[in-house]
């Protein structure tokens, strides 16, 4: 499962043409993949971008992510795309909200991507976005449990060695 994005017209019903945007995107170092698609690698990731036809015409430009449990890429992607796409003279929008992005909206498209990242992991046994669903491991919280385990039980029988001294 991906987490998409879509570049299109400024104007809703406007035909969406994108060679003006495919030309930026390669500017900024956007590379074809054997199979239609383009790969555009960013300092978090890479996103695969695709046209996006329906009806035999072009509606939008799709930018996908894969879903995890890490938002730096989402992140960074809304902040780009809002960027490439005011250059087109475009508009990023996000289907999940129904929304136009603007480049402060990222912490709004990071958490519905975590969200939708912790129900496919979750629910539909994505393993890239398994951590999202469980929670990403802790990260120096102080001691494991197998330490606080064991000190328990060293705990138990120093107490059980102070009694069994105290009654003899």
């Amino acid at each position: 499962m991906r987490y998409e994005l879509l570049v299109q017209p400024k104007e809703p019903g406007t035909p969406w043409d994108p060679a003006n945007f495919d030309k930026l995107l390669h500017d900024r170092g956007a590379f074809a993949n054997p199979d239609g698609t383009r790969t555009w690698r960013l300092k978090a990731g890479d996103v695969q971008v695709r046209l996006l036809i329906e009806g035999g015409k072009p509606i939008a430009t799709e930018l996908r992510v894969e879903l995890s449990d890490k938002l730096e890429l989402i992140r960074e992607l809304v902040v780009e795309g809002v960027a490439v796409a005011a250059q087109a003279d475009a508009r990023l929008v996000d289907p999940q909200l129904s929304k136009t992005l603007i480049a402060n909206d990222e912490g709004l498209v990071a958490d519905q991507y975590l969200r939708t990242a912790q129900y496919a992991g979750q629910y539909a046994g994505v393993s890239s976005a398994v951590l999202a669903s469980y929670g990403s491991p802790e990260q120096d919280s102080g001691m494991k449990p197998g330490t606080k385990v064991l000190l328990a039980i060293v705990g138990f029988f120093v107490a059980m060695y102070l009694l069994v001294e105290k009654l003899v």
